[in-house]
């Protein structure tokens, strides 16, 4: 619940440079939104210009669906405007428009982009009991927030962000939403080029900081694995000196970034090294992992619902946190099994008795070695259809390579889609898979007619690449086979 007095403090001024707004600035916006259908009553419509739409185009839809104020750079006909731009004369609103409902007034700014991040700076600083997780790394980001979120969320009121808001837009978006009642906010921090972070920090003030893995992934566009240490290292850089670091103690590029903060360090992984270190590893299968953690001369058996023997780093990280902001080993331990836990990669009855395994959100080098290594502990009879991993840069080849050296260890069949996973493929067949256990498809439309002919009963298929190759739609086409 967003105070719209905040709204125009951030824009332009406090309530006495507009007289004539009386109540108006008293009122409660119920959520900030970008997506006119997205609008509900009393909430406040961001108009934001984009490469394939512009929000402005869809003020008025939102206005119908609810919407109280709407956030704008242009000038929208039809609509009470109040101009908060710079040099802009400060002007009142007419008696009694207050008390009208719906309100529909528009507030115009030079840029709506820009100003969004203002007002969820001044909402952020009006929060003064809340705390911020942020969470940055090339891999895991997303199945780390739910985690940790899960883990707080057995004592305090957590808000997490909602799917990959993870960007400029987002992050804020997320912020906006946070009330008075929330004590964390668990935030995944994207980077593409330098300053990105740098810039999320600067809004959200976080606390606490969660660094996964780095890999080249987006190497693309930030240039070089350096570089991107260095974007992710930003997060670092915002801690206070009263903040925490979580650092995985297994990749080497990370553990190196405890130089660039000044807050105090906490080490995970199965390093002994680390300060919170995992050990005895054993994966159920579809039943979770079974692991022991050590923590200061403490010793605990844990059993958590995550796939696949890599989870248990994801596990250690929202260990981590509940550790730090002093959860009880049973409260941590609710939050790891928490029945309403909701991680991207996720199991579905396929065709002829198959089991699917869906990780089709998106794909890099390590995480599908990853995904092709629970395949191996899930004990059937294994297929991966493998796509192209995108803006890998100078990594391209290599890294598809490296996938297809793994595939070639574990599967019974290969499935490739797209011209850079041909590159699997070729490598898979070089390190010993027959080439009559491999097929290459141009779509995921071409290959669908040959899964749902080739899968049987016993089979466990592994769906995997980046999102833009629209993977997810073999698995609901699997799915409906059923």
């Amino acid at each position: 619940m967003l105070d719209l007095s905040v709204v125009l403090e951030a824009l332009r001024a406090p309530a006495p440079e507009f007289p004539a707004l009386g109540t108006l600035g008293q009122r409660v916006l119920t959520d900030a939104v970008i997506d006119s259908r997205m609008a509900i009553p009393g909430c406040l419509f961001i108009a934001l210009p984009g490469e394939k739409s512009d929000g402005h185009l869809f003020v008025a839809d939102a206005f119908e669906r609810g919407a109280a104020v709407a956030l704008v750079q242009e000038e929208i006909p039809g609509f009470r405007t109040l101009d908060l731009r710079a040099g802009a004369e400060a002007v009142g609103l007419p008696a009694g428009m207050e008390a009208k409902a719906p309100l529909h007034l528009c507030l115009r700014v030079g840029n709506t982009l820009e100003a969004m991040h203002k007002i969820a700076r001044r909402w952020r600083a009006r929060l003064s009991e809340l705390r911020v997780v942020g969470i940055t790394g090339s891999v895991g980001k997303s199945t780390t927030k739910e985690l940790v979120a899960n883990v707080l969320s057995t004592r305090y009121a957590t808000l997490a962000s909602e799917s990959s808001f993870n960007n400029e837009i987002g992050l804020p978006l997320t912020l906006l939403r946070a009330t008075s009642s929330h004590r964390f906010a668990v935030l995944e921090m994207g980077f593409y080029v330098p300053g990105d972070i740098r810039l999320l920090c600067e809004i959200s003030r976080p606390e606490i900081a969660i660094v996964t893995m780095i890999s080249p992934v987006h190497l693309e566009r930030a240039g070089s694995l350096e570089a991107i240490v260095r974007g992710k290292a930003e997060l670092l850089e915002a801690l206070p000196e009263s903040g925490t670091a979580i650092l995985n103690c297994d990749d080497e590029r990370v553990r190196g970034m405890a130089s660039w903060s000044r807050a105090k360090v906490l080490f995970y992984g199965l390093s002994p090294e680390a300060e919170l270190r995992a050990s005895h590893v054993t994966s159920l299968g579809l039943e979770g992992i079974r692991f022991q953690v050590d923590f200061r001369g403490e010793t605990l058996h844990l059993h958590v619902p995550l796939l696949g023997q890599h989870s248990v780093h994801t596990a250690l990280r929202a260990v981590a946190v509940g550790l730090v902001v002093g959860l009880t080993w049973q409260e941590i331990l609710e939050g790891l099994g928490a029945p309403a836990m909701q991680l991207r990669l996720v199991t579905v009855e396929g065709p002829n008795g198959s089991l699917i395994v869906d990780d089709t959100y998106n794909a890099s080098p390590d995480s599908t070695i990853a995904a092709l290594n629970l395949l191996a502990e899930l004990g059937r009879q294994p297929i991966a259809v493998l796509g192209d991993m995108l803006e890998l840069g100078g990594f391209e080849e290599q890294g598809h390579r490296m996938v297809g050296a793994r595939a070639a260890e574990v599967v019974g069949e290969l499935v490739t889609i797209g011209e850079r996973a041909r590159w699997i493929a070729e490598e898979a067949h070089l390190q010993g898979l027959s080439s009559a256990h491999i097929s290459s498809f141009a779509t995921a439309e071409d290959a669908l007619p040959y899964l749902q002919r080739r899968i049987g009963a016993g089979d466990v298929v592994l769906v995997k690449g980046s999102h833009a190759l629209r993977l997810d739609r073999i698995v609901s086409s699997l799915e409906s086979d059923v």
